[in-house]
Order: C-alpha cells, then sequence, then structure tokens
C-alpha cells in the first residue's frame, strides 16, 4: 500500500537521523574532553595547570572539527529556517556555534581576548544530545502504525482450482476464497462462505466475548478464528480493509497532534529576535560612539554567548526527565512529552469499558438451582465438565470457577457444539446441556422467573436430560479500583464518559454502577473517534483511556491517549502515557504529576530566558560609563550558572506525598 510504504519511509528517515545524532554526540564528547581539559577558565576552576606548545593551535583544530561535524546539523537548521522565515531553536543555536567559532578562531590568530572554544564544545555536544532524545521519540510514536500492519498475517491460504496455495497477502484480491484454519488470524475482510467458527473480535471492536461466525457473516481482517475452519470470500484487501483505515485514522490524528508548536520553540524564537537585535545593535553602538573594534566585537560576543540557549534547550527536557522517572515510580510510563504536560487541562475522561474498567475476563458471579434435586456444586461440575472442551472465554470461566471451588469435574462424552446456543454431552451417563437463553425459546423451555435478564450479566442454563436444572449468571467483572478511579476524579470536577462496542444494557449497568456522567455504547472504532471529536467540539480537553486495536483511533484524537499497561501493544503504541499496573486510579496521579511538571517547565523558561533582561544590556555596556560591563568570561560563566540553576530546579520537582495518597487510595 502506498501510504503504508510512504509512512515506512518516513519512519526509516527518522530512524537514520537517530543513528547521525547519535554518531555526531558521541564524537563530538570524545573531541571536547581535551578541549575542556586546555581552557584557562577550567583549569583555574579546577585548580590546576596543563599547557604545551601550540596548545592554542591544537585546540583550535579540534574546535573547528567539533564546530564542523558536531555542528553540522544546527548549520543547515539556520540555513533551512531563515529561508522559510521561521526562525527558532536551530536558528539560536546555529547563530550561537558560530559567533563563539568566529570570535574564538580570531582570538586564536591576534585579536584580543579570550577564546570560547570550551563553551561552543559544550553547546553542541548538549544540543546533539537532545535532537537525539527527541528524533527517538518521534520514531517511538510512528511504531503505533507499524504495530497495527502486524496484527494481518504474513500470507493467505488461496483455494484455487480445488487446491489450497500460500500466497503473500499482497496477492490477496477482492474475490478471492481464503481458506483459515483454526487458530489462525483473518487475512482480509470479507464474508464466510463455507464452515463455523466462533473469532475474536476483542482487539478491533471491543466486543469481549467471542462472537459466532456461519456461512453469510462477515469477517475482519486482523481479528483471530477460534476452533473452527471457515472459507472466506475477500471483498476488501488493501487500502480498502477495515484495518487499514483504522490505520489511515491513527496516523490522521497523530499528524494533527504532532503541528503544535512546544513553548520552548516559541521562546527560542523570540530569544533568537533579541540576540540578533541586540547584538547588531550593541556592535553597530560602539563603533558609532568611537569604539575600537576589538572592544565592540567582544560586546557583541559577550551578548551572542549570554543568549546561548544552554539553559533554553534543558529547560524542559530536564524536567520532563525528572517527571518521567518519578511517573514511572507511581505506575505511569510517558510516551508523549507534550500530552504529559497538558494533563492539567483535562475536564473530560473518557474509558473505554472492556479490560479498562472491566478486568476482560469472565468470571462466574452466582449459580441458581431451578431443580432441587441437584445442589449448586451439580450443576457447576455438570458445566465444567463439558466447558472444559470448549475454548470460548464464558466457558473458560466456567471451569475455572469449579476449580476456585473445588467442585469435581467430570469428563464428557459425545461432546458437540450448538451452533450459536451452546454446547452438549454425556456427564455421568445423563444428557448435559449448557445453553444460552435462546436455545430455551427455540426448545419451547420455558425460563425460570428466578433467572431473569440483568444488566451486564451473561446466563448460561444446564439442562440435564432437556430440563432445566440450573443456571449460571456471568459477567465481565469491574476492577475494584474503578469505584475510587471515577470518584477521585468527579472529585476535582473532571467529567467522566465511557465508550464501549458492547450493548447498551451492560454499557447502562456499569455506568450507573460506577456513577459515570454518561456512556457511550454499541460503538465501532471508527465511531469512537467520532465520540472524541463530539466531546472537544462542546469544548471538553479530553482524555482516553483503553486498551486494545479498537481504542486506537479515540486514542490518537484524544488530546491526551492512555492505555491501560495490560491492554495491546497497538493500543500503547498510540498512546500519549501507559498505566503501567493497569490502574484507572492512576490518572489521577498523571494529573497531578502533570501539573507539577507544567509548574517546574514554566520555572525553568522564566529563568532561562529572564536572567537575560539583567544580563544582556550588561555585556552591551549599557553601564560602561560607571564602570560595570560583563566581560566574555563573565557572560560564559554566567550562562553555565543558568543551566545549573535550571538543572537543580528540575530536581526539585515534587508531588505533595498526601495529595497523590488522598489521589490514589
Amino acid at each position: 500500500m502506498n501510504t503504508e510504504h510512504t509512512h515506512h519511509d518516513h519512519t526509516q528517515h527518522h530512524r537514520m537521523m537517530i543513528r547521525d545524532f547519535r554518531k555526531r554526540f558521541y564524537i563530538t564528547l570524545v573531541l571536547s574532553i581535551p578541549v575542556l581539559a586546555l581552557s584557562e577558565l577550567i583549569q583555574q576552576f579546577l585548580g590546576f595547570s596543563l599547557e604545551f606548545t601550540g596548545d592554542s593551535m591544537f585546540v583550535f583544530v579540534l574546535a573547528t572539527a567539533i564546530f564542523v561535524y558536531g555542528g553540522w546539523p544546527f548549520l543547515k537548521g539556520l540555513v533551512d529556517e531563515l529561508k522559510s522565515r521561521v526562525p527558532g531553536m536551530m536558528t539560536l543555536i546555529g547563530l550561537a556555534i558560530t559567533v563563539a567559532y568566529v570570535y574564538s578562531a580570531a582570538v586564536t590568530f591576534g585579536l584580543e581576548g579570550t577564546p570560547f572554544y570550551w563553551e561552543l564544545a559544550t553547546l553542541i555536544a548538549i544540543m546533539l544530545a537532545g535532537h537525539w532524545i527527541e528524533m527517538a521519540s518521534v520514531v517511538s510514536a510512528s511504531s503505533a502504525l507499524e504495530k497495527l500492519a502486524q496484527l494481518m498475517p504474513s500470507e493467505a491460504h488461496r483455494k484455487k482450482d480445488g487446491e489450497t496455495e500460500d500466497i503473500p497477502l499482497s496477492e490477496v484480491r477482492k474475490g478471492d476464497v481464503l481458506v483459515i484454519k483454526p487458530g489462525e488470524k483473518i487475512p482480509s475482510d470479507g464474508k464466510v462462505v463455507r464452515g463455523s467458527s466462533y473469532i475474536d473480535e476483542s482487539m478491533l471492536t471491543g466486543e469481549s466475548r467471542p462472537v459466532s461466525k456461519a456461512e453469510g457473516d462477515e469477517l475482519i481482517g486482523g481479528s483471530i478464528n477460534g476452533d473452527g475452519s471457515l472459507e472466506l470470500q475477500v471483498e476488501g484487501a488493501g487500502e480498502d480493509s477495515y484495518l487499514s483505515k483504522v490505520i489511515n485514522m491513527v496516523r490522521e490524528a497523530q499528524s494533527a497532534k504532532s503541528k503544535t508548536q512546544a513553548l520552548s520553540d516559541r521562546a527560542a524564537m523570540w530569544l533568537t529576535i533579541v540576540a540578533l537585535t541586540v547584538g547588531a545593535a550593541t556592535l553597530a553602538g560602539w563603533l558609532i560612539t568611537g569604539a575600537g573594534l576589538q572592544f565592540s566585537i567582544a560586546r557583541m560576543a559577550t551578548v551572542m554567548i549570554i543568549t546561548c540557549p544552554h539553559a533554553l534547550g534543558l529547560a524542559i527536557p530536564l524536567v520532563v526527565a525528572q517527571s518521567t522517572a518519578k511517573s514511572a515510580q507511581n505506575g505511569l510510563l510517558i510516551r508523549n512529552r507534550t500530552a504529559f504536560e497538558n494533563a492539567r487541562k483535562i475536564t473530560t475522561v473518557v474509558f473505554d469499558k472492556t479490560g479498562t474498567l472491566t478486568k476482560g475476563v469472565f468470571e462466574v458471579g452466582s449459580v441458581d438451582v431451578h431443580d432441587t434435586q441437584y445442589e449448586k456444586n451439580d450443576i457447576l461440575s455438570f458445566a465444567a465438565a463439558l466447558e472444559g472442551q470448549s475454548e470460548h472465554p464464558i466457558g473458560k470461566g466456567i471451569v475455572s470457577a469449579a476449580k476456585d471451588a473445588g467442585v469435581s469435574i467430570g469428563s464428557a462424552d459425545n461432546f458437540e457444539a450448538i451452533k450459536g446456543k451452546g454446547v452438549q454431552g454425556t456427564v455421568n451417563k445423563k444428557s448435559i446441556a449448557v445453553v444460552s437463553p435462546g436455545y430455551l425459546e427455540e426448545q419451547n423451555l420455558e425460563q425460570p422467573k428466578d433467572a431473569g435478564r440483568q444488566g451486564g450479566v451473561t446466563r448460561v442454563f444446564v439442562l440435564v436430560d432437556k430440563q432445566v436444572a440450573g443456571s449460571l449468571a456471568l459477567s465481565d467483572t469491574i476492577r475494584p479500583e474503578s469505584h475510587q478511579a471515577i470518584q477521585a476524579l468527579q472529585k476535582r470536577g473532571i467529567k467522566c464518559w465511557m465508550l464501549t462496542g458492547d450493548n447498551s444494557e451492560t454499557a447502562e449497568a456499569v455506568s450507573k454502577e460506577l456513577g459515570m456522567d454518561g456512556y457511550f455504547a454499541e460503538v465501532l472504532p471508527d465511531q469512537k473517534q467520532d465520540k472524541i471529536k463530539e466531546l472537544q467540539e462542546q469544548g471538553e480537553y479530553v482524555a482516553m483511556t483503553g486498551d486494545g486495536v479498537n481504542d486506537s483511533p479515540a486514542l490518537a484524537q484524544a488530546q491526551i491517549g492512555v492505555a491501560v499497561g495490560s491492554g495491546t501493544d497497538i493500543a500503547a503504541a498510540s498512546a500519549d502515557i501507559v498505566l503501567v499496573n493497569s490502574n484507572p486510579l492512576d490518572i489521577t496521579a498523571l494529573i497531578l504529576f502533570g501539573r507539577a511538571t507544567y509548574r517546574k517547565m514554566v520555572q525553568n523558561l522564566i529563568w532561562a530566558t529572564g536572567y537575560n533582561v539583567i544580563a544582556i544590556p550588561l555585556a552591551a555596556g549599557v553601564l560602561y560609563s560607571v564602570g560595570i560591563v560583563l566581560s566574555p568570561e563573565v557572560g560564559a560563566i554566567l550562562m553555565s550558572m543558568s543551566t545549573v540553576i535550571v538543572a537543580v530546579n528540575a530536581q526539585l520537582l515534587r508531588v505533595k506525598k498526601e495529595e497523590l495518597e488522598e489521589a490514589t487510595s
């Protein structure tokens, strides 16, 4: 598919850039060590002396290599930004390293002053490391689409002229008849033309129970076949497939989100304008007043060095590094830094039901006896004996309940599946069947009055010799933490909605039990994205929480996508934040950490740019007449101090312990 190739090429380009930045960083780091060791300022600070004949030329050669090789991405970025007339961080870095290099080279060859080689080397090394991390983040985010594509098998079994041949998925065409064996992934969208089976569509539609499929039923590519064999006539292949449309939706939503400009980029743009304006004005002003060329250049260089974005470039990454580590200790895996920072803006949290608010596993809630000659354990034993031969999740839940209760599970003979209605066989010489309410209606068997329908509950009946002996109520159990999570969020004025592909009856029951603000039921994946858009159009800042492929478009569409750790890799890759412990309560912790992170970011940005308000005028020489002027060396020290202050402030990031405990207890 063309769009897949385009995305693949784009991702490969980013990976090449990561390797390039990483290589340049390590080489620059090695070259910087002797430059730092031979710097007079560093020697004075550390209290040692190191010099030899020709050391200045040696440092010049190393600095030139660092400037040309390590600084190349920024010099190229400077040209590109100026061409597009959008100056930003690349312009500022490019200007800073150019001024530092040209001025230092001039000093090496006779101009009075002190070279800035060590500042040049450290600036380039730090910025290379920062951009390496940035590009790695971009590739990580785009991996969601690759993982979605991996849901499809690499080959398909095509039936042709009475025989079956294995072909690459790319060769599947509309109208082909494919054979799907038990346990295999469905290779394309289409219609069943022969056979029957249960299909696991939970990764795509959110329906927690495998769906019975027989001749004439539709299948979705990427879903998983149960224990039956099927023949499928292809209706949607390539770009026309359902999964491809989901992939495109995720790509579009992620692309729209990536256009948001970071706060640091805006700060860099203004700092660039200030640096250029003040630097040029300083040089021109001193020359006009009759000052010497060397003095004027020194003043301009000091201004440019002070505005070097060491601190600005680290203001946000340092805070994020700290908050990411602390968040991880509290069960939050941060994938999108901007989204994490914006968690403070959340007004509505939308939860997927299955696997997020619920465990995604069927459990037996009650065993009811409708024929007094049997006991509960008898009913459970009969059902477990049959269901032990079934792969259906409801059957697994019944067997698990029998084992937990210590009930003896006998063996079943003459096992047979009743298509779409249940199973039957012989247990202890009795004819046993485990069936749905629909089967009772078909056989004109009266449903016991004490086994009425309950919201969110699936009930199966146990027949002994064709008479209703008992029933079992199963449900996808709500996580214990879900109640607390909803209450904690609503306490902070945040609305909680549920979004699910399950039926309205189940959705209403779960919503009422949790006290949610509302729910959307029977919603397909493409509609889930639309529901998120509806809330956004109402002015809500939405966080979406889900665990499956069916949630991927909605996770990408929401301002903040949150995946539970027990869900699929695809959901995690589409999300901005992953709840490692699969605990809905951690969303409250996310908001608290997001607020604390944003506060530190703003503090660092204010300092990283604010100190220039005082330092730049002094560097320009506005108080020269009263004997106050900053030399280039002092300017470099101030620049370094601002970086240290930003780093220390980032380390002070905290979320009040009592507030966190209250939110997550």
